[in-house]
C-alpha cells in the first residue's frame, strides 16, 4: 500500500515545525517533502535535505514542465513541492509530510483527493500570542501583524481542512495525528466549526 499524502497547516506559533520532526524521528514511515525554492541557501543548510536550490528561471522552467503539485511566491521567492517527491515518497510506503499554505493545501486536495488534511490550533489566542511573543524576536509592531494574521487565517482557513487538531501538548498532539492519519478518527465538520467559534470567541478549547 502506497503511502498518504499528509498536509499539516496552522498558524504562526501553533508548532507546525515541531510536530512534523516528532512524527518523523519518533513515528514509523514519515518523511517531509523536500521542496524547491529560489532563495539562496542559509548558513549551514545542505541542498536536497530541506530544499532543492534553483535560479528563478530553472524554476520557471519547472513550472512549465507541470512539475509542481503546487507552488507558490512568498517574500520574493518562489517554493514548490515536486510531483516527483510526492511519487518517490509514497511509493516507498511513507507518508508525505507538507508544511503549505491554505492556498497549496487546496491544490494538493484537488491533485489528491484522499490526501488527509489537518489544520494545527492553539489551545487559546492568549497562548498563541504567549508563544509567538516567546520567540524574543519580534517587535510589538510585529507581533501584533503576526498574531492579526494568525487569528484572521485561523477563521477564515481552517474550516476548509478534514480535521483539527489543538496543540496543546505535543505528545498528545502528535498521537491525535497520527491515529488520523492511520483511519482512526472520522472527520466531524460540525464540531470543527464549534471548535474555530469557540477559539476565536477568546475561551480555551483543551
Amino acid at each position: 500500500m502506497k503511502g498518504k499524502v499528509v498536509v499539516i497547516s496552522g498558524p504562526s506559533g501553533v508548532g507546525k515545525g515541531t510536530v512534523h520532526q516528532k512524527l518523523i524521528n519518533e513515528y514509523g514511515g514519515y518523511e517531509l517533502s523536500v521542496s524547491v525554492t529560489t532563495r539562496p541557501p542559509r548558513e549551514g543548510e545542505k541542498k536536497g535535505v530541506k530544499y532543492f536550490y534553483r535560479t528563478k528561471e530553472q524554476f520557471d522552467e519547472l513550472v512549465k514542465q507541470d512539475a509542481f503539485v503546487e507552488y507558490a511566491s512568498r517574500y520574493g521567492n518562489c517554493y514548490g513541492t515536486l510531483k516527483s517527491e510526492a511519487e518517490r515518497i509514497t511509493s516507498n510506503h511513507h507518508h508525505m509530510v507538507l508544511d503549505i499554505e491554505y492556498d497549496g493545501a487546496l491544490n494538493i486536495k484537488r491533485i489528491y483527493p484522499d490526501a488527509v488534511m489537518i489544520f494545527l490550533l492553539p489551545p487559546s489566542l492568549a497562548a498563541l500570542r504567549e508563544r509567538i511573543l516567546g520567540r524574543g524576536s519580534e517587535s510589538v509592531d510585529t507581533l501584533n501583524t503576526r498574531f492579526g494574521a494568525a487569528v484572521a487565517e485561523m477563521e477564515g482557513y481552517a474550516k476548509y481542512y478534514d480535521y483539527l487538531v489543538v496543540n496543546d501538548d505535543i505528545d498528545t498532539c502528535c498521537k491525535q495525528v497520527d491515529a488520523i492519519v492511520n483511519g482512526e478518527v472520522p472527520a466531524n465538520a460540525s464540531q470543527n466549526m464549534q471548535l474555530i467559534s469557540r477559539l476565536i470567541g477568546g475561551q480555551t478549547i483543551c
